[in-house]
């Protein structure tokens, strides 16, 4: 199954999940009794607040893929060639060389969305999932604010 198709059908189970909230959230709040419409409030809030926050993890996912498509058509995506080891993960010793390379390229240009982008990828392999993330925001950014310079996106 691809990975498209998983977060279609996790969407949708999500959308019924937050259709039974609502559902209890409107008999709640149609109780009349103040404890109940208070629950009922809360139990609201968790459906649009899941909305979006599923809303922005598929923006980040459609946006990252979007500049690896551009980066693999420009021929600047990195070759996953990092050794493995037997669960898959990257050989740490591997994937910190690699980290301090992207370092030093984003170090040398800073605002090129394509060195940041490869940083995040570095930083998956070495793990740091969270820094990771924020490389690739940081990538969306510059090339986001660099395709409004040039008058196109």
């Amino acid at each position: 199954m691809t990975a498209r198709r998983v977060v279609v059908a996790l969407v949708a189970a999500l959308a019924v999940y937050f259709v039974l909230l609502g559902e209890r959230a409107w008999w709640l709040l149609s109780s009349g009794r103040l404890v109940l419409v208070g629950l009922g409030v809360g139990v609201l809030i968790l459906p649009f607040l899941g909305g979006y926050l599923v809303l922005r993890e598929l923006q980040f996912g459609l946006a990252t893929q979007r500049l690896a498509r551009e980066l693999e058509a420009e021929g600047g995506l990195p070759v996953d060639d990092l050794p493995r080891r037997p669960s898959g993960r990257p050989d740490r010793a591997a994937a910190d060389a690699r980290f301090a390379q992207r370092q030093a390229e984003v170090e040398a240009s800073p605002d090129d969305w394509g060195a940041w982008f490869r940083l995040g990828i570095a930083y998956g392999d070495a793990g740091d999932t969270r820094r990771g993330r924020a490389a690739m925001r940081h990538a969306v950014r510059l090339h986001d604010a660099h395709g409004r310079a040039n008058g196109s996106s």
